[in-house]
């Protein structure tokens, strides 16, 4: 092989390396492992010019990804007796499929919801054992926060609490920033953040009692810079620094701290048609005169079709989450992230190694609210 060919092959190499090294570093998925290890070996076999030696290294790999894959079928789970486990925002969505899970499986669960009487509430008590407690808990109000821990520290004793999942979130609305409502976007973070850390804080000591589990529930948009979500992403931004923080000041009480960063599902958190048509009338009704004659109400008002698309688009399987929380919570050695979904490590990886004027212009050609510009830019053409 000539040399500029073994430097061109060398350089696809490195490139294939570091993309397998990412995706691994991405996942605990032994898939992932797998592949990655395929993809640089490939690349060695190509880089190598005598054949046999390539027929060799290749069947290695092959091997080599076999017996991983297969061990991590074998992976040892903890046992569940004993254990108990706070989930907020249990009224719908992740939550509230993962405390039936968690229930039928045999741990001590308590479900908090936004509306105890609500419907989600009264499903958990028709499907659910005895184990299953709800409790009134709006992460905002520091007052029900504190009634759950006396409720739970009560019950527990000395064993402590084995596991936070911290899920309650919402999303607000997709807007460009400059056009979302202040009182939106505190809610938000609020919710997203703050709130969550203050559960966070409070049950603290349980947890290291425990020497138990915090999970998070965040988002890939904690990662990549989606248009539209601006004020989401930044409060699960704020959560993955927060929490990966955390995880580290952890670690010498023997608590683990967990990252989940889904992609798109479908859940409630998306909201309806006519809680985005109430939020594009508080636009229109609190923003300045000149940002709404910049943008224009038709502009305005067809920001709500990304999320009737977004909605169409999400799974609506949420097993993969599902998974992820419960090894999480109950594998020996959990990972610290996991990105489950089928886009949630795709879109972290296109902004990793895409050139940001590249990466901006993919974005700008996916997530555009339909054909529709602003008012003021569409009268300039």
């Amino acid at each position: 092989m000539e040399t500029s060919g073994m430097e061109l092959w060398l350089c696809v190499l490195i490139v294939a390396t570091s993309g397998a090294l990412q995706m691994v570093g991405w996942s605990r998925s032994r898939l992932s492992w797998s592949v990655g290890l395929v993809v640089v070996e490939v690349m060695l076999c190509y880089w190598i010019s005598n054949l046999s030696v390539a027929v060799i290294l290749l069947s290695v790999c092959c091997g080599c990804c076999l017996i991983h894959f297969s061990a991590g079928r074998k992976e040892f789970r903890l046992p569940v007796q004993g254990k108990a486990v706070l989930i907020t925002g249990c009224d719908s969505g992740f939550g509230h499929e993962l405390a039936k899970i968690l229930d039928k499986a045999g741990m001590k669960v308590y479900a908090g919801v936004l509306e105890e009487f609500g419907p989600g509430a009264q499903n958990l008590r028709e499907v659910s054992s005895s184990l299953l407690t709800i409790l009134q808990m709006d992460i905002t109000n520091i007052n029900q926060i504190s009634e759950a821990h006396k409720l739970i520290k009560s019950q527990i004793g000395e064993t402590g609490l084995w596991g936070l999942v911290n899920n309650a979130g919402v999303l607000g609305h997709i807007c460009d920033g400059e056009l979302l409502p202040m009182r939106i976007l505190r809610k938000i973070l609020n919710v997203n953040f703050i709130a969550g850390v203050e559960v966070t804080k409070v049950f603290l000591p349980l947890l290291r009692q425990a020497k138990g589990r915090v999970v998070c529930v965040s988002s890939m948009s904690g990662e990549v810079p989606f248009p539209g979500f601006s004020a989401y992403g930044a409060s699960k931004a704020a959560v993955i620094s927060y929490y990966g923080a955390l995880r580290q000041e952890m670690s010498k009480w023997g608590v683990k701290v967990v990252i989940i960063q889904p992609g798109a599902f479908k859940t409630n958190i998306l909201g309806n048609q006519e809680e985005w048509c109430n939020i594009e009338k508080e636009i229109l009704r609190t923003q300045p005169l000149e940002v709404i004659d910049a943008y224009g109400e038709e502009y305005i008002c067809s920001m709500h079709q990304h999320l009737s698309n977004l909605t169409a688009q999400s799974c609506a399987d949420f097993r993969p989450v599902l998974d992820d929380i419960q090894h999480a919570l109950l594998s020996e050695k959990p990972g610290a992230f996991y990105h489950p979904g089928h886009m949630a490590w795709a879109f972290p990886f296109l902004q990793r190694i895409c050139p940001t004027w590249l990466f901006d212009a993919i974005f700008a050609q996916i997530f555009t609210y339909g054909r529709l510009c602003p008012a003021a830019l569409a009268s300039k053409r």
